[in-house]
Parts: structure tokens; sequence; C-alpha cells
């Protein structure tokens, strides 16, 4: 098993991120936590390479459609006049679509970072993916405002500044897709000895 301190994660600075000039301030928040960017580029994505991050597994695509169905349970509205559709498979492929769209939209900035259990501490200064339930301190709670029933209605991916790797698979998957291995690279921080 390898040591914590060594697990890699993957962000992508949304387009509205880099639109809105806070890449200095979410690398700063990262590497402010003892986390450690090992490598990091900026890119102008084409659709194709946006299709290959997100998965496209019928499990995955069904869970678009399952959180797009709890937002309309929550706040009202109807999947049918909106979508067309209740299957929540369709729904997951639809919304899957706008966001591939809304990612190919502008430059992002893609970042590997490293570090004590990395996935999970990026994913909290992060924030969850849906800014209205992102709490103050997080970078989502500090800078989204959207709401996936506005995406939904204006028919776009949720502009929620960044992406995180949910799972050591996840994050495994996306780093190769981003990075090649002389893109990513090893040194020690000045305090690495006083943290770990």
């Amino acid at each position: 098993m390898p040591h914590p301190k060594e697990e890699k994660t993957l962000i992508l600075i949304k387009p509205d991120g880099v639109k809105r000039g806070l890449i200095g301030e979410i690398i700063s928040r990262i590497e402010q936590r003892g986390l450690k960017v090992i490598a990091l580029k900026m890119v102008w994505p084409k659709k194709k390479q946006i299709d290959d991050h997100y998965p496209k597994d019928k499990k995955w695509v069904s869970r678009l459609g399952e959180k797009t169905k709890k937002s309309y349970d929550e706040y009202g509205g109807s999947l049918q006049k909106t979508f067309g559709t209740e299957d929540l498979y369709k729904v997951g492929q639809e919304v899957r679509s706008w966001v591939m769209s809304y990612m190919a939209s502008g430059p992002i900035v893609a970042v590997v970072v490293q570090g004590i259990h990395s996935i999970d501490m990026v994913r909290k200064i992060v924030g969850p993916s849906l800014p209205v339930f992102a709490e103050m301190g997080t970078i989502r709670g500090d800078y989204s405002v959207d709401s996936p029933m506005a995406a939904n209605i204006d028919k776009r991916g949720i502009h929620n500044i960044i992406h995180a790797s949910e799972t050591p698979e996840e994050s495994a998957h996306e780093i190769d897709h981003w990075f090649s291995v002389d893109e990513i690279h090893a040194y020690k921080r000045v305090e690495d000895d006083l943290m770990f």
C-alpha cells in the first residue's frame, strides 16, 4: 500500500473559474493546505477530450439523471417538461451533453495535486458539486451561486468553478487522460519534513 502522502488527485478549473480570474486563488488554497502541485497546464479542450474525461457507462449517466430528479423533487418543476422524458438515463445523457459543451466553451486549467489523502482533502476544500450546498469557506461556497434548476432551465452545465476527482480510480483515469508521465514532477517542498 502506498504512503498516504503519495496520493494524487486531479482538479480542473472550469471555464467559469478561469474567466473569473480564480486560478491563483484556487491554487493558493490548495498549497496553503499543505498539498503539492505536481503538474499544471492550461488547455482549451475539444469535446472529444471532455467526452473521454467523463464516464459514459449507464450507471454513471443514470446517476446524473437521479441527481437532476432530486433537484426537481426539492425545487419543483417537471422533468417531462424540461427534458421530454422522465427516463433518468435519458435525462442523464442530456445533462452530460450540456456539461461537455460547457467544459469545451473556454480554457480550463488542469492540475495534479499530491499529498496526504489528497482526494478527500481537495474535495473538502472545493465543497459539494451543487453550490447551494457548499459551505462558506469552500471554493464553491465562496465563489459559485449557480443552481441545478437554473442550469436545467437554461439547458447548460452548472457553473461551479472546479472539478475534483471523487475516487482513486477516477483520479488515476483523469490524471492519465490529461497528463503524460513526463508532465508530472516529483520534488520536495521545504515544509515536507515539518508537516509529515
